[in-house]
């Protein structure tokens, strides 16, 4: 599992800050990678958080489906709005950690996480980050793997700026997402001002 070292925010204790209590996959997130936040239990900067709270009424589990509870009344709307990583997945990937078990999950997070970077150091031209980050958390590791593979073994990309090699591997992932149907893109509530009166 990534992020080993325990952290305490008020009480909240945290093995791993790669994937979160409720399901966020933290090594994915762009504010985690920029520094902005030190994902979930992360110390200083993390932010207060409405299920770190229950966890530490319900007996302090690492995941919420370890909870006798789980789903719960917060899950009701779970992955339906995005914050500034996707919430699409979280059901899924929860489901995926009760049965696979953390240790082999974590190697999973692991593998995205280092096709995540090794996009970023080579294909982001500056304005895709979101995007890649989108890409490592909601498709398929084996579209991932095969992306990079592609755009590593692409001879015209040998002699092509920053800016091709992104424009390139943005298409290989959007073909990808839409031949899984996945929509690489983050949904967020619109705010009270912006609805219509």
């Amino acid at each position: 599992i990534l992020g080993k070292v325990a952290a305490s925010v008020k009480g909240f204790l945290r093995q791993d800050l790669s994937f979160s209590l409720c399901g966020l996959k933290c090594a994915l997130c762009p504010m985690q990678l920029s520094g902005h936040c030190p994902g979930c239990g992360g110390g200083p900067g993390n932010q207060p958080c409405a299920i770190a709270r229950c966890s530490i009424q319900h007996g302090n589990p690492a995941y919420c489906v370890q909870c006798a509870d789980f789903p719960c009344e917060k899950y009701k709307d779970a992955g339906k709005y995005d914050s500034f990583l996707s919430h699409q997945g979280r059901m899924q990937a929860l489901a995926q950690l009760k049965h696979a078990g953390p240790e082999e999950y974590g190697k999973e997070i692991q593998a995205r996480a280092s096709i995540l970077h090794a996009m970023l150091d080579r294909y982001n031209d500056g304005r895709h980050k979101t995007l890649f980050c989108l890409a490592a958390d909601l498709l398929a590791l084996d579209s991932l793997c095969s992306a990079l593979h592609c755009a590593e073994h692409e001879p015209r990309l040998q002699k092509t700026d920053k800016r091709e090699k992104a424009s390139f591997m943005t298409n290989l992932l959007l073909e990808a997402a839409a031949r899984q149907g996945v929509e690489l893109k983050l949904h967020k509530r619109q705010s009270s001002k912006a609805l219509p009166k």
